[in-house]
């Protein structure tokens, strides 16, 4: 896993669609779960794309281009499982907050939302808290994700977080991103609010989590 890791590092970098979503999607044809190519391959190989630009091995460019072969890999990813799909009526809604630019671990977990049943709708990068909460008001989700992955954005989440419960629909509010896996911070865990520190915990949220009195299952 190790080798398969650190070529998929050098395709990211290199900037080769193709053969990164071959490696990829073999590890699917393996046997290797949605939960397992997200976290224990594809996130590991762009943490060490991130280390490698904080250590200036690696230049604003060449992150950048790592990070849409990435996105390319995870929408391809994306188009191949929707086939498998059962659909349900679930709604999530999934955004990170305004300023912020890391989305890819977001556009993962909504992926594994639209692969268990659910209706998803990705706002994707840097969504102004004005147009979010316009977006929950009218699509009226039973979730809304929100990410950010800085420290000094605690305060800006803190304020989608309280905006987003006091709309009327009342959505599950579920908070992830490297602030959440990485740091304790002054945000409450409520029954309207969870946080998700690694996207193995969404297995037991899948599994047990109810909705408007909805079973959540595995398919």
């Amino acid at each position: 896993m190790i080798e398969s890791i650190e070529r998929l590092t050098e395709l990211l970098l290199s900037g080769n669609q193709d053969e990164a979503w071959n490696i990829v999607w073999e590890k699917r044809q393996q046997g290797f779960d949605t939960f397992y190519i997200f976290q224990q391959f594809i996130s590991v190989s762009m943490a060490q794309i991130g280390m490698m630009w904080e250590e200036d091995e690696i230049s604003v460019a060449d992150e950048h281009l790592a990070t849409t072969t990435c996105d390319y890999v995870l929408s391809r990813y994306q188009l191949c499982i929707r086939q498998e799909v059962i659909k349900n009526e679930k709604k999530g809604l999934f955004l990170c907050i305004e300023n912020e630019q890391h989305f890819l671990g977001l556009k993962m977990i909504s992926i594994l939302f639209e692969e268990h049943g659910w209706q998803t709708k990705l706002l994707g990068a840097d969504s102004p808290l004005l147009h979010a909460t316009h977006a929950v008001e009218q699509w009226k989700p039973d979730l809304v994700g929100i990410s950010f992955s800085l420290t000094h954005h605690i305060e800006k989440a803190s304020e989608y977080i309280e905006r987003l419960q006091k709309t009327k629909h009342q959505p599950l509010i579920l908070v992830g991103g490297r602030v959440v896996s990485n740091y304790k911070f002054p945000l409450v865990q409520t029954n309207q609010v969870r946080f998700i520190a690694q996207l193995e915990e969404l297995k037991e949220f899948f599994h047990y989590q109810s909705i408007r009195g909805i079973k959540v299952v595995d398919y």
